[in-house]
């Protein structure tokens, strides 16, 4: 054996184990917003399936790693429907201060969301910025997090991704937001 492979052999061997968060809220709470159908299958299915498929030592592991982390951090940010959900504290401050007001951080970010070709991720910045990630990637710097694969929309809204989008706002519990 070479090198590589023994240090791939070690580092394959003494790996962390990840575990998907629970939800704090049921399946059904974040309805109509996102159906109990759909949080069963983009919970229990694909986000687990991220973490069992990197404990079992299966497929890419920094792909399957990444997939958990960003989805733990989606999942946590949510909170039953609100029909004026608006940011509050630092985050709203920080809002306003970098893009005027809510409706035209909105705007942005569904300009940034909209402009992903494939699957990824649109999240706000600990710094305010609007960023992307493709495909999974590890990020210290998320402070909100928006899942743009196909699947956390499709579901509930079909091919339209922007009604998901100017939905998900309603269920963002902004106290999450804040303490990131």
């Amino acid at each position: 054996m070479d090198l590589r492979t023994i240090i791939d052999l070690i580092e394959s061997n003494s790996r962390h184990q990840l575990e998907l968060k629970s939800l704090k809220y049921s399946k059904g709470a974040l309805a109509p917003v996102l159906s109990s159908k759909s949080m069963d299958y983009h919970y229990s299915t694909l986000a687990r399936g991220y973490v069992e498929r990197y404990n079992d030592k299966e497929g890419d592991p920094v792909f399957n790693e990444a997939g958990a982390y960003l989805h733990n951090l989606f999942f946590e940010q949510f909170t039953s429907p609100k029909s004026n959900n608006k940011p509050s504290g630092s985050v709203a401050a920080m809002i306003n201060k970098k893009y005027g007001d809510f409706t035209k951080f909105k705007d942005a970010v569904a300009k940034t969301a909209m402009g992903i070709q494939g699957s990824g991720w649109v999240y706000l910045s600990k710094s305010g910025e609007i960023k992307t990630i493709k495909n999974h990637a590890k990020r210290s710097d998320i402070k909100l997090l928006i899942d743009w694969w196909e699947h956390a929309w499709f579901t509930d809204y079909g091919t339209d991704k922007k009604k998901y989008l100017n939905n998900i706002w309603r269920i963002i519990d902004w106290n999450v937001i804040n303490s990131r």
